[in-house]
């Protein structure tokens, strides 16, 4: 009876599902690095032979996708298993933080039936957001109208989308459960960031511009042009700048944003710590200035790919209605995209060059407040539901025996206090200016996949050279 007393209404709510949910099991022993990285590769695999893997029932199309600002971001693939990548588990896990900082729910991290429940929450949800997405993917004409599909087509194209976001599901559960490395939303937002700037680097795809056919790829175009055009001067000028197509300034930016965003990495506070009953051993626990990594802009990109979602949805059923037009306005774009052009969905894009920034300053400002507010809200919010926060930190360190050098215990939380929220707030609104600078810039992928990915594969050698201290026995000097 007590439990239940203790137990929130909303995760109460979650208790008779939790005998029939899936669920990976932890491991019963340690597991070696090495079976980590193999769990991990597969994991990987398995992500892109699904991404590879076109949907059945659904007719190719050479129609605009109303998506594509956003794809590389949440790992989707047009088309394919994919279609809907980590769009459903983000979004879920988005709702669970937001009931949390609401206090709508509140959690004690210190109970294990708690985090059982808050994590069966989650995926119940990620579960239902998968059919809701898919379904409205179907009935929206994503893939031609109902008609055109059929009934049968339709409902296997759902079912489909349906089993490739659970396993994506059961996949990230087993990276996180100790199974792997990271985590399987990070994995494959950063491979698929990755896959997109090799190839829009080194795409051998040639495309007829209207001046003679040219490649893709930027550093492919740079040498084609540069021994088949006359005038050199103007192959390189072409190169550089080209329209419509990568070229080598997107490809430098994208090089220089990767610079910037290592160099912040570096940035941090070290508290020393020491242990209560031991003279000779010290620590630090660094405080860095991404102090919640990557997850407020993963967190952004999810609220604005469900954004455009249901937007890109109720316009194309009720275009027209005035209260659908104030979430967005599509159309097909010069550049031959479709993308919003009014609304809230406009506003929450990035502009896409410098011309629309001098035509329409609202939206560019109106885009910079959205980015830093929200990553600084989000990384605020974070800390409290992911046992981060200044209280969770010194029941961590308090656990661990440690203590701050020269601070009494009682003392360890006002002191955190100084730091944290001040880290969480600022680095999370300086994760907001970085995409706003590497958009700027052009980089290739948009800034935020720019940004996801540096901080993702930098995140993963911290684990990995963490994983080897530990297969070696070393003590590691940072908490």
């Amino acid at each position: 009876m007590g439990d239940e007393k203790t137990t929130p209404f909303f995760l109460s709510l979650v208790t008779p599902f939790l005998p029939i949910l899936p669920e990976v099991e932890r491991p019963r022993r340690k597991v070696q690095f090495s079976e980590k990285c193999l769990w991990t590769v597969i994991t990987l695999l398995i992500f892109l032979v699904c991404c590879q893997i076109p949907l059945y029932g659904v007719k190719r199309s050479d129609a605009a996708d109303p998506f594509q600002w956003i794809r590389v971001v949440v790992a989707s693939n047009r088309g394919t298993l994919m279609e809907l990548g980590i769009t459903p588990i983000v979004t879920s896990g988005m709702v669970v933080q937001v009931l949390a900082g609401t206090k709508m729910i509140t959690v004690d991290t210190n109970d294990p039936r708690q985090r059982a429940l808050v994590a069966g929450a989650q995926k119940i949800l990620g579960i239902l957001m998968t059919v809701g997405e898919a379904f409205g993917y179907v009935y929206s004409g994503m893939y031609g109208s109902m008609q055109d599909l059929g009934y049968g087509n339709a409902a296997l194209i759902v079912i489909q989308l349906f089993i490739a976001g659970f396993v994506v599901l059961i996949l990230d559960e087993l990276l996180q459960k100790g199974y792997g490395i990271g985590s399987a939303i990070s994995l494959f937002i950063a491979t698929n960031i990755c896959e997109n700037i090799v190839w829009k680097a080194f795409s051998p795809t040639t495309i007829n511009t209207g001046k003679g056919t040219e490649f893709e790829g930027a550093v492919i175009a740079l040498f084609h042009l540069l021994l088949t055009r006359a005038d050199k001067a103007r192959a390189l000028t072409e190169a550089l700048y080209r329209e419509n197509l990568p070229n080598m300034m997107n490809l430098l930016g994208t090089v220089l944003v990767f610079v910037v965003v290592i160099y912040f990495q570096g940035f941090r506070v070290d508290l020393p710590v020491k242990f209560k009953h031991s003279r000779g051993q010290q620590a630090s626990f660094p405080i860095k200035l991404f102090y919640t990594s990557n997850f407020p802009i993963i967190l952004q990109s999810a609220l604005v790919s469900n954004l455009y979602f249901f937007s890109r949805v109720l316009y194309e059923r009720f275009r027209g209605n005035f209260f659908v037009s104030l979430l967005g306005r599509w159309q097909t774009t010069k550049g031959g995209y479709f993308a919003p052009v009014g609304g809230l969905a406009y506003y929450v894009s990035p502009p896409r060059n410098l011309a629309e920034i001098a035509t329409d300053p609202l939206h560019f400002l109106f885009y910079i407040a959205f980015i830093l507010i929200s990553c600084a809200v989000f990384s605020l919010t974070w800390i409290e539901i992911s046992g981060s926060s200044p209280k969770d930190v010194a029941r961590q360190l308090r656990n661990q025996k440690l203590v701050i050098r020269g601070m009494r215990d009682g003392d360890m939380i006002k002191v955190l206090n100084k730091y944290i929220p001040v880290a969480a707030a600022f680095g999370g609104m300086c994760i907001g200016a970085l995409t706003v600078f590497a958009d700027f810039m052009g980089a290739i992928g948009s800034g935020t996949g720019i940004l996801l990915a540096v901080t993702i594969i930098f995140q993963y050698y911290e684990m990995y050279s963490k994983e080897k201290s530990q297969d070696r026995g070393l003590f590691s000097p940072n908490y």
